[in-house]
C-alpha cells in the first residue's frame, strides 16, 4: 500500500493570502501553542458544494462522503499543451476504463509545469471545453478532480472579469447535476496507478459553499 498526498500546502499565495496567526510560545512557558487560520473556502485544494454555483442548492456539510471517497480513475493528460483546450476526443483517448460512479482525476502534472503560487499557473493552463465536460458526464462519475484551473474563465477572475455562468463549463455541466468538483489537487505526477482509492473529504463547515480538503490517494492492493 502506498499513500500519495495530492494537497496544496496552505501558505502565502498571491491570490488567496491566507492569514495564519500563532498564539503561545512553548519555549517561553506558555501551556499551549495555538494557530488560527482565516482563508477562503475556495482556495488551495478544496471541494465545491452545489451552493457555490446554484442558488438554494445544498451547502458543503450536505455533500455525501460517498461522493468524495472511493474508487478513482486517472486520465493521463500530461502531454496536453499549455494554454490549450482539452477536447472530448483527448479525454476519450486518455480514458483507461472503469465503472459507473468512479471519481475521475484529470492529471496534467500542471504544478510541475507552472508554480501554483504564480499568476502563470492560472493564465497558462489548459482548460476543458463544454463538449469535454459533457463527455465526462456521460461516464456517470460521482466526482471530478482536477490538477489545473479547469474552466477558462477562472483565469479571468484574476482581473475581475465576469462571464455568463454557462462558460464555467464544468460547474454548469457537472456540478449543476450533482457531480462534485474537487479542485486544485497537486502532485499527480507521483501516481503510478490508473486506478486507486481517493479520499477528498472536505471540512464540515456549516452553510459554506465549499471547504478545504486534504486529498490523498491510496495505491496498492485494494479491491476497487
Amino acid at each position: 500500500m502506498r499513500i500519495v498526498d495530492l494537497s496544496m500546502p496552505i501558505s502565502d499565495h498571491f491570490r488567496w493570502n491566507p492569514q495564519v496567526h500563532v498564539k503561545g510560545d512553548k519555549s517561553g512557558g506558555d501551556q499551549f501553542r495555538v494557530t488560527s487560520l482565516a482563508t477562503t473556502c475556495h482556495g488551495f485544494t478544496h471541494v465545491d458544494a452545489q451552493a457555490h454555483f446554484i442558488a438554494g442548492a445544498p451547502t458543503i456539510e450536505a455533500t455525501s462522503l460517498e461522493n468524495v471517497v472511493g474508487a478513482c480513475r486517472l486520465f493521463d493528460l500530461s502531454q496536453v499543451p499549455e494554454n490549450s483546450a482539452i477536447t472530448a476526443e483527448q479525454l476519450a483517448a486518455a480514458n483507461p476504463g472503469g465503472k459507473d460512479g468512479d471519481i475521475l482525476l484529470l492529471s496534467t502534472h500542471w504544478d510541475q509545469r507552472r508554480d501554483y503560487k504564480t499568476r502563470e499557473f492560472w493564465t497558462d493552463a489548459p482548460w476543458l471545453t463544454r463538449e469535454a465536460s459533457e463527455y465526462l458526464l456521460e461516464l456517470k462519475p460521482r466526482a471530478l478532480a482536477v490538477d489545473f484551473p479547469q474552466d477558462y474563465p477562472i483565469r479571468l477572475l484574476l482581473d475581475g472579469i465576469r462571464v455568463p455562468d454557462e462558460e464555467h463549463v464544468t460547474h454548469d455541466v457537472l456540478l449543476r447535476v450533482g457531480v462534485t468538483l474537487i479542485e486544485y489537487v497537486v502532485n499527480t505526477a507521483a501516481l503510478t496507478s490508473k486506478r486507486f482509492l481517493l479520499s477528498a473529504a472536505p471540512l464540515k463547515v456549516v452553510n459554506a459553499d465549499g471547504a478545504p480538503s486534504r486529498v490523498f490517494a491510496i495505491e496498492g492492493e485494494i479491491n476497487l
